[in-house]
């Protein structure tokens, strides 16, 4: 769904307001949750989208709002597809959107990420079985694998860095940084 839970995501916050990056790009914004959670905590900050679902520009408002866009840049593409230099910023939000595609996908993505120059890397997704099929129409939102906390763990340990994480009852969030 192109919504996320509410868990994890105070954890998440604060991870954000030690970090105050400047350029972040949201990857699978859906309904825009984590640009509407940390905007608000940090001005002046360069919001770049990649959206696979068209039809989520205009139905969540993602580009155009009578007083601000939720995202400066939009592209929208599969991320898999999405050129590097995308991946290049102090922060790289996969929130809610790694359970939807093959697990090897997903890795690849991570470490296309950390290779582009990413400072900070967000990852959120469900640590539980959540079956879920097609959406509203959107193929995307198919959930194609069920992540282990520890997997995830795992991936993000071999990018070297540091990583940080919260186990909810339902989803997991990490917290990756370049930083040691």
């Amino acid at each position: 769904m192109p919504t996320s839970i509410a868990e994890g995501k105070d954890w998440s916050l604060e991870r954000f307001k030690a970090v105050q990056p400047d350029t972040v790009v949201d990857v699978g914004p859906g309904e825009g949750t984590y640009a509407k959670l940390f905007r608000p905590e940090h001005k002046g900050i360069w919001w770049t989208a990649i959206e696979v679902h068209a039809p989520y520009v205009k139905r969540f408002r993602l580009k155009s709002t009578k007083t601000r866009a939720m995202y400066d840049e939009i592209h929208v593409e599969d991320a898999r597809e999405a050129a590097d230099h995308l991946f290049h910023r102090d922060l790289v939000i996969f929130g809610d959107v790694l359970e939807h595609m093959p697990r090897e996908d997903a890795v690849a993505l991570l470490q296309r990420a950390e290779a582009a120059g990413a400072w900070n890397i967000l990852v959120s997704l469900p640590i539980v079985e959540a079956p879920q099929g097609e959406v509203d129409g959107n193929p995307h939102e198919e959930h194609v694998h069920h992540w282990d906390a520890d997997d995830m763990d795992q991936v993000l340990a071999g990018l070297g860095g540091r990583v940080e994480r919260y186990r909810g009852e339902t989803l997991g969030v990490w917290w990756w940084s370049r930083r040691a």
